[in-house]
């Protein structure tokens, strides 16, 4: 059986949990810390980074995400993530791209560093000035996804795709953290709210994180 080496608030783990759940590929998860740097890790992924996914049996270990996803988008026929003609699989990447890159540098990652590594490993107070500009770049981004939700039905077009499931993993880590601020956002708030009810997502929203809480509505699915 797959491994997969992950970190519960890890986007990128979020993301792959999200697309082995949908395709129906069996998986064990093994929790892990980035920041310890485990020597039987490193030995994984070099980088010391999550998520990295494990066939012992077949001497196989994929690395990344978006390595990781497109490999059982390749080999498994159900729930195609990437899809439609080359201008739509373009705009699928493209999405994809945008909220692992984008999203994930000027809003996921300060206030993963600021709400949850300074208090589990170095014990210090987050900066509140860096979470006061996570949440307005996170505001933002919340308005570019309701124009795109306004001139079509899923995030990169007609179907739903890796643009979505990408958006969803990185979304409900910083609605974990209780950064986003969901008033005058319908669209954005309605699409979330299907993802959220997909099977796949239950075992995500069932998780906690020790000493960190999330805010009640967070795994409401009508919240």
């Amino acid at each position: 059986m797959w491994q997969l080496f992950q970190f519960p608030l890890c986007p990128f783990s979020r993301k792959v949990r999200l697309v082995l759940g949908e395709k129906g590929v069996a998986h064990e998860l093994v929790r892990e810390n980035p920041w310890e740097r485990r020597d039987e890790f490193i030995d994984l992924n070099p980088a010391g980074e999550t998520p990295v996914l494990v066939d012992s049996t077949a001497g196989i270990a994929l690395i990344g995400s978006q390595p990781i996803v497109e490999f059982f988008d390749e080999t498994v026929d159900k729930m195609p993530m990437i899809h439609g003609n080359g201008a739509a699989r373009a705009e699928i990447r493209r999405l994809t791209e945008w909220f692992d890159e984008k999203l994930f540098r000027e809003v996921v990652e300060p206030l993963m560093h600021e709400r949850m590594r300074k208090r589990l490993v170095s014990r210090e107070s987050p900066d509140t000035r860096v979470l006061r500009e996570a949440m307005r770049i996170a505001n933002g981004h919340l308005d570019y996804m309701d124009y795109l939700l306004d001139h079509r039905r899923w995030i990169a077009g007609a179907g739903l795709s890796l643009a979505d499931f990408t958006a969803a993993a990185h979304l409900s880590v910083v609605d974990y953290l209780g950064a986003l601020d969901w008033r005058g956002h319908k669209q954005t708030k309605d699409w979330y709210a299907v993802m959220k009810s997909r099977p796949a997502f239950r075992p995500l929203l069932g998780e906690r994180m020790e000493v960190i809480v999330p805010p009640a509505h967070y795994d409401k699915v009508d919240f």
